[in-house]
């Protein structure tokens, strides 16, 4: 903990001196998000102050003329309920990128542009953050391979609403290991109040492909997203075969007051009999501002017999009832 704090000032003071030079060009940000819950795990119950995905960062620019312009990321997690980081001090987003009239090259550590067009679209209520959070979908590239860090990535620019993005994740293991690069795509297109995206991630055999779609239309937001997964060898050595994955969500704004529903549905892995399982939650927002809200949701996750999601535990089911506060800066 002391050693984690030692390090935060330390790059806080090398980032403050910079602004110093260049105040307009790095911006702190971060967002704060605590919940007090009742889970459920299995049959065992317990009440718990939990931390979702807080977090907070630094980003900045610098024109470089001529059209160029260079940007950096720096981001790190920490447990909103005990002050404790979250791993690696920068272990969220570690970025430095180039742009310009040919797109945006990236290198670092960051999330798959593959979930932010297919899964985080459609989680509408708490930012797929949390108990709550998408326990159903899997990226093989993420979860089971070489993570999001050692990642070169190109985006293309934004072509009349549609925008593209294509990585690498380096295993960067000896050779003769038998580590393997990880590949992830990602497409978005915005046509008004209709948005669509499509995202494929593989590293060897394992593979995904998902398709999802958001519309607003007045106070009402509709959105889903389909999945398909191949081989997913980190679940069964042997390769758990293909399964579908599907979720639907829906939000309706009045005032300052967010009602929101949505339900996953994960099916049997080709090879593995009863691991199908269906994930629900219904939730509400009262935004205090534009960037506090309070909040409150029921979330559950109903395994069968051979399902482990959300809990680790074969057949084990999970619930929760959270109340929370969200506060962006």
């Amino acid at each position: 903990m002391k050693k984690f704090n030692r390090s935060a000032m330390a790059v806080l003071a090398l980032l403050g001196t910079t602004a110093a030079f260049a105040q307009s060009s790095v911006t702190l940000y971060g967002r704060v998000n605590t919940t007090v819950e009742r889970q459920d795990v299995g049959g065992v119950k317990t009440t718990v102050v939990a931390n979702n995905s807080s977090r907070f960062g630094f980003k900045g620019v610098e024109d470089l003329g001529g059209g160029l312009t260079a940007g950096f990321q720096l981001e790190s997690g920490f447990q909103s309920d005990t002050g404790v980081g979250s791993g690696a001090l920068f272990g969220r987003h570690s970025e430095v990128n180039l742009s310009g009239g040919f797109g945006t090259v990236r290198l670092g550590n960051f999330f798959p542009a593959s979930y932010y067009a297919s899964a985080d679209y459609v989680s509408l209520h708490n930012h797929d953050t949390g108990s709550s959070s998408d326990a159903l979908y899997y990226d093989p590239v993420w979860f089971g391979g070489p993570g999001t860090g050692n990642t070169i990535a190109y985006r293309t620019p934004n072509i009349g609403g549609f925008t593209a993005e294509g990585s690498v994740v380096l295993h960067e293991q000896a050779p003769g290991t038998g580590g393997k690069n990880g590949y992830d795509f990602a497409a978005n297109y915005a046509m008004g109040a209709l948005d669509l995206g499509a995202g494929y991630s593989v590293i060897d055999s394992n593979k995904q492909l998902s398709l999802r779609a958001l519309y607003t239309v007045g106070q009402f937001t509709l959105g889903g997203y389909y999945q398909r997964n191949d081989d997913a060898n980190q679940i069964r050595p042997t390769g758990a075969g293909t399964r579908n994955n599907l979720r639907l969500a829906a939000a309706y704004s009045v005032g300052a007051s967010e009602f929101h529903v949505n339900v996953g549905r994960a099916g049997e892995y080709e090879n593995i009999a009863d691991s199908d399982a269906t994930q629900y939650t219904l939730g509400y927002n009262y935004n205090l501002s534009k960037r506090t809200k309070v909040y409150g949701y029921y979330t559950r996750v109903n395994n069968n017999s051979n399902a482990t999601y959300m809990t680790g535990v074969a057949g084990a089911d999970f619930s929760s009832v959270a109340v929370g506060i969200r506060h962006n800066f």
